[in-house]
């Protein structure tokens, strides 16, 4: 059974086995069969994103007692945003356990796969409490991804240093969307340098986009052979 096999991958065993279903139901899951009350994953990524976002400016405030908040943020948004949970979702291959329309490929879809990641966290704070949300997102998402208390500097900084030293000049910064629920925007911002590359970029915040978009640039002017 898919959901035993999910249960085994992320260490917790549900007591409640609706709350997992619900959180692995895409919207465009429509049955009056399979799915007749048409449930989805939304409220419980709504609940899940908020108890993330608690448990991890804990973790962070406390395995870094000496950190400011600037530094306390950019690891908050590194470990919080889409394409940080989309990878752990690609790592366990989540893909596979979400109900959606016949047809759909979820593997490669950053959003949804964040989501659910979220999803299931709400549905772990439903079922039993935060402190086995804190367990399943500090060691099977955090722990599992890699983590390194190591200072580090901003994709921005790195790619604004970058650029002014080779091309005496500053990156560009341009907001191109904003989508998504109004609890849950998605800005789409783009990052260049003169006429020679751009690269676009999604985030939560218009600061997370822009990093994200610094660190393609930077990894594309770093590496113009590949």
């Amino acid at each position: 059974m898919l959901i035993s096999e999910l249960e085994k991958i992320i260490n917790y065993k549900f007591n409640d086995k609706n709350l997992i279903n619900e959180a692995l139901i895409h919207s465009s899951y429509v049955s009056k069969k399979n799915n007749p009350n048409n449930l989805n994953y939304e409220r419980l990524e709504f609940l899940g994103d908020r108890v993330l976002g608690l448990i991890l400016a804990e973790y962070f405030f406390k395995i870094l007692p000496d950190a400011k908040e600037g530094v306390l943020n950019n690891y908050f948004q590194k470990s919080a945003n889409q394409e940080f949970l989309a990878e752990y979702a690609k790592k366990i291959n989540l893909s596979k356990f979400i109900k959606t329309q016949k047809g759909d490929n979820l593997k490669d879809n950053d959003s949804v796969l964040s989501d659910v990641v979220e999803a299931i966290i709400g549905a772990i704070f439903l079922d039993t409490n935060i402190n086995n949300c804190k367990t399943f997102i500090i060691s099977e998402i955090i722990d599992k991804m890699g983590f390194s208390s190591e200072p580090q500097k901003h994709a921005k900084s790195n790619l604004q240093e970058f650029c002014l030293k080779k091309f005496k000049c500053l990156p560009e910064y341009k907001l191109l969307d904003k989508s998504g629920m109004d609890h849950k925007p998605i800005f789409k911002v783009s990052a260049s340098i003169k006429d020679l590359e751009m690269v676009t970029a999604t985030g939560s915040n218009l600061k997370n986009a822009e990093e994200t978009a610094a660190s393609r640039l930077l990894h594309i002017l770093t590496h113009p052979n590949r």
